[in-house]
């Protein structure tokens, strides 16, 4: 298109100077010129970038990089500062407190377009897809029921995919983790959903404590996420944890990668107090600043009003005030489990695993005991 002749006026000013054209080529000739120049110079007109398709990297200036990003639209919240359009999410928990129950109810709100009470959404109603590892489909009816009867009545936007059993030959793939991808990015296509959710991580990788798992998996979820457009949560576990310290970072289960290569976290704690309440906190941002840290976490119940189990905000509070204050007697069962585990040859980390502290902690107070 580079390589274009030279276009003559004087043939269409000819044409449109006819006799019989005379009148109608007065009036379109300069609007005509002037259309065609402009579609000369953009045809002839160089990128600013080469982009190179057998390169790995795509190479631009900063401000090339701006320049495209500012047509794009700003993202918008899908479940307040905690996950947003386009991110990669993972959502962690310890078992039973309520993972599976919040993501549902996140579900339909973005399908109906509806925040959460006392949350906020910016998203318009849209297509939501919802792969239940997790729950069979007697046991999502019971949450969503009266005694399995006057059910909730979803958006329609809202679609639960679970594994289908007679669903065996794998052959064409090199493993099920390929087969599953697949099935995701058909499941995609067919329903148009931008936001995905999957209850659980654990589930697309068995060792997802391993670096050498962890890293596949977070690029296997990233490349989905561009492939699509897509924003992910993902459920995650916790291990065990010691319930008088702040969750961080080092508290979701498996490697540090996952959370690493995530745009955002956030979990959910138990209060130690109120075996009904529970708080949300985030973890990590890259979009927006950390809100609702350990000063300034969201305090909820798990209610059923009806037929719907969901989460009922209550408040704001800090962290503190939810979590166990050790006494002296706690301080010293811990040193006498710690004491026993060692002398059955455990090591420092499989101490700490099993007690929910640090190995760290384990080595100082095994100095401190000698």
């Amino acid at each position: 298109m580079n390589n274009l002749p030279p276009i003559s006026f004087d043939m269409q000013l000819e044409c449109n100077n006819s006799p019989e054209n005379s009148q109608i080529g007065d009036k379109i000739k300069p609007d005509f010129i002037e259309l065609i120049q402009e579609e000369v110079e953009r045809l002839t007109e160089q990128p600013e970038e080469s982009i190179d398709s057998n390169n790995l990297l795509t190479v631009k200036t900063a401000n090339a990089w701006i320049k495209q990003a500012k047509i794009r639209p700003t993202p918008k919240m899908l479940f307040n500062e905690f996950w947003s359009e386009s991110e990669l999410c993972i959502l962690f928990a310890d078992t039973n407190l309520g993972k599976s129950i919040l993501a549902v109810q996140i579900c339909e709100s973005i399908a109906k377009g509806i925040p959460i009470h006392g949350f906020k959404l910016g998203a318009s109603p849209q297509a939501v897809l919802y792969v239940d590892f997790e729950l069979s489909e007697k046991q999502f009816e019971v949450r969503y029921s009266i005694n399995f009867e006057g059910h909730f009545t979803f958006s329609e936007n809202f679609h639960r995919a679970e594994i289908n059993p007679e669903a065996t030959n794998f052959e064409p793939y090199a493993c099920f983790e390929d087969y599953l991808y697949r099935s995701f990015e058909k499941s995609l296509i067919e329903t148009g959903a931008k936001v995905l959710i999957i209850d659980n991580l654990t589930y697309l990788k068995s060792e997802t404590e391993k670096a050498k798992s962890a890293l596949p998996l977070m690029k296997q979820l990233k490349a989905l996420k561009s492939k699509f457009l897509l924003s992910i949560l993902c459920l995650a576990h916790t291990p065990k944890r010691d319930l008088s310290k702040p969750i961080t970072r080092n508290d979701l289960q498996g490697s540090k990668m996952l959370i690493n290569f995530c745009d955002s976290s956030f979990a959910i704690g138990e209060s130690f107090w109120d075996k009904n309440i529970r708080y949300f906190k985030q973890i990590k941002s890259r979009n927006t600043e950390v809100i609702f840290d350990c000063e300034n976490v969201c305090i909820c119940q798990i209610a059923k009003p009806g037929n719907f189990l969901q989460f009922e905000f209550m408040g704001f509070g800090t962290e503190r005030e939810h979590l166990k204050q050790p006494t002296d007697k706690d301080k010293e069962v811990l040193i006498g489990k710690i004491k026993e585990l060692n002398q059955h040859g455990r090591s420092l980390r499989e101490i700490g695993a099993e007690l929910g502290i640090s190995h760290m902690k384990v080595s100082r107070i095994l100095k401190d005991c000698t």
